[in-house]
């Protein structure tokens, strides 16, 4: 079962919902954070975070 989420990237505060998803990185609607997003994904919008400095903020 997929958790429904939202990711912050800390320095820029890009967001990422697990629900609505993100075309432009290739994440469908309902994707899963923990299983779908390899660890070394990065803050497409600052380009210096990877996935685990993520906050979930919801």
């Amino acid at each position: 079962m997929t958790t429904v989420a939202v990711y912050q990237c800390p320095l820029c505060d890009y967001r990422v919902d697990t629900e609505a998803g993100d075309q432009a990185e290739g994440f469908s609607p309902g994707f899963d954070w923990d299983a779908e997003v390899p660890e070394d994904w990065f803050c497409p919008d600052c380009g210096v975070r990877d996935k685990v400095d993520f906050d979930k903020v919801s």
